[in-house]
């Protein structure tokens, strides 16, 4: 039988600290599941996403082992696009592609479940963490917010479940039929509905390097999310819309009512109040709708997510 062969996409920016030990880590993984359960011929993807340091350098220097391959992309095009970057490229040599942030708080050894899971049938298989004590206080309570926020929307995604997954080449395939500019790879693979699985690991302390997601870029993250899958925001403004219209009628007949019986009263504190509330929530809601209508204007535009600039393999 024909051992599959695996390739890692590893996306990468500003990642000069961790690369050394990333690299020594992933290309011992790869030799040890070549000698049982992958080909000799699978290999390791760096994706430059526009890095400042001397990312790139490092990369280039690990392609001269043919177990690595570096990809340079023209600039930063996002973490996401980095990814599908490099499992486009990986779809057209490999029967599997695996995906896996460079700062290995992942556990690489879950990969051999995952590989077991995919020779089983599965085509698409999901790390899962259980143990996230590794993580800031407050990135564990706005990733359990974020899941449970996107489950009330009613967005399908893998609870605990990041960019940690092993897909085969006809899910990466189908997945890159996907053509929307504003990619949410949480919400868009599991859409893709072939059969998946789950293999759970405990999420490990980055060993290098600082992380690239601070908390400004996990909001906006969350919010691309949100606005990517689900228009029940827009669907919330408007009911919240209409309880306030029921709402003013009602104070609009208590006025009438008091007006007639002469019960009349300065009441310029709640008119302020009213007014103020009221713009504001025009606001929020003419801002969520423009949001909407933003991601339509850069869908329509239909420009390429990225640009390879430079590919080095042996």
């Amino acid at each position: 039988m024909r051992k599959s062969v695996l390739y890692i996409v590893v996306p990468c920016y500003d990642e000069e600290d961790c690369l050394d030990e990333t690299n020594r880590s992933l290309t011992g993984k790869v030799f040890e599941l070549a000698k049982k359960k992958i080909s000799a011929r699978s290999r390791i993807v760096y994706v430059d996403d526009g890095s400042k340091d001397s990312t790139w350098e490092k990369i280039v220097g690990f392609a001269k082992n043919k177990k690595v391959v570096g990809v340079k992309l023209a600039h930063n095009v996002g973490h996401q696009n980095a990814l599908l970057a490099g499992m486009d490229y990986a779809r057209k040599k490999a029967d599997i592609i695996m995906t896996i942030d460079a700062d290995l708080q992942d556990d690489i050894d879950a990969i051999d479940k995952m590989v077991e899971e995919y020779q089983g049938g599965a085509e698409v298989v999901y790390g899962v963490r259980t143990d996230r004590k590794a993580d800031t206080r407050l990135k564990r309570d706005t990733a359990l917010g974020f899941y449970s926020f996107m489950k009330f929307l009613g967005v399908e995604l893998v609870y605990n479940a990041a960019d940690f997954r092993l897909m085969s080449r006809r899910a990466v395939d189908e997945l890159m039929k996907y053509k929307e500019v504003n990619v949410f790879l949480r919400g868009i693979i599991p859409q893709i509905g072939l059969r998946s699985a789950i293999v759970e690991y405990k999420r490990k302390k980055r060993k290098a390097g600082k992380s690239k997601y601070p908390f400004r870029k996990m909001v906006h993250f969350a919010w691309d999310g949100v606005t990517s899958f689900s228009v029940k925001p827009i669907r919330m403004i408007f009911v919240l819309g209409l309880m306030i219209f029921l709402l003013s009628v009602g104070v609009t007949t208590y006025a009438v009512i008091q007006k007639l019986t002469g019960n009349t009263v300065s009441g310029w504190a709640f008119t302020v109040c009213s007014v103020w509330m009221l713009g504001g929530l025009q606001m929020v809601a003419i801002g969520l709708v423009g949001e909407y209508i933003g991601k339509i204007y850069i869908e329509t535009k239909c420009r390429p997510k990225w640009v390879v600039e430079e590919i080095k393999e042996k």
